[in-house]
């Protein structure tokens, strides 16, 4: 019997076009990854303890993309294509939202919803009022915060007028922010908080310093859930702290 061997041209042939397979795949593969971060959902790792509790620096949350419609913050590099947003949905009071940061676009901070167009915000003695009426609050009791070990605080369980709940900190009398006029919020913008209410440079604060009132055009998505959370130190840099996770919030709704 006589072995045939397969020409150095087609051996040649054959890897070219296996080559050609993985690339399509993978060009398949990245272009769906892509089409999804751009209108589905986004990846973001919280930077700050400003939401805290309910968000932690380290966390890597989820954000949906559809919640509000699309507008060119809601691409990549919020490139100038168009303005205002397509198949626009409002945001609703106590919607925890990740946004571009009207003074430095290039920056997406992470803030909840107060105040709706057309409302009257103002916080009091460090008590938030929406329209003459005060966001029912119930103490919970001195805590410590979870980002600064040594720094004690008062946890307390605000409600938003729809009924939702969540988790506030306040970090004693007298801070900044504590106190602010009336803000009447204009037509397409927002008011928004960070629930760490002494640690959140905020709508509270001009826009030279904290957020100012946002315009709505500035929004990302809503933020959904906690996927999981990195501790202190770890870095995608570092592969030996890959693993160092706070393995208590793992797939954390987002309140």
């Amino acid at each position: 019997m006589t072995e045939t061997h397969p020409s150095p041209a087609r051996s040649a042939a054959g890897l070219g076009r296996e080559i050609l397979d993985i690339a399509r795949t993978v060009g398949l593969a990245l272009t769906t990854a892509l089409a999804l971060r751009i209108v589905l959902f986004q990846p973001f790792t919280i930077p700050s303890s400003s939401m805290e509790p309910g968000l932690v620096t380290g966390d890597y949350i989820v954000v949906s993309k559809l919640a509000y419609g699309w507008s060119r913050a809601s691409l990549p590099l919020n490139p100038p294509l168009f303005e205002g947003r397509l198949l626009e949905r409002t945001a609703r009071r106590g919607d925890v939202v990740v946004f571009r940061l009207p003074r430095d676009p290039s920056q997406t901070w992470i803030k909840r919803v107060i105040g709706l167009p057309g409302d009257r915000v103002q916080v009091q003695g460090g008590q938030v009022f929406v329209n003459g009426q005060a966001l029912a609050q119930t103490a919970i009791g001195l805590t410590w915060d979870h980002d600064a070990p040594d720094r004690r605080v008062l946890a307390a369980e605000e409600r938003a007028p729809d009924g939702r709940r969540y988790v506030t900190y306040d970090g004693g009398p007298g801070q900044p922010g504590d106190d602010t006029d009336v803000y009447v919020v204009p037509p397409g913008q927002y008011f928004v908080m960070g629930d760490n209410r002494d640690n959140s440079l905020d709508s509270r604060f001009p826009r030279e310093l904290g957020v100012g009132l946002l315009p709505a055009e500035n929004l990302v998505g809503r933020a959904k859930v906690v996927l999981l959370s990195w501790r202190p130190g770890a870095s995608i840099l570092k592969p030996w702290t890959w693993l160092d996770l706070q393995w208590d919030r793992f797939l954390k709704p987002i309140r």
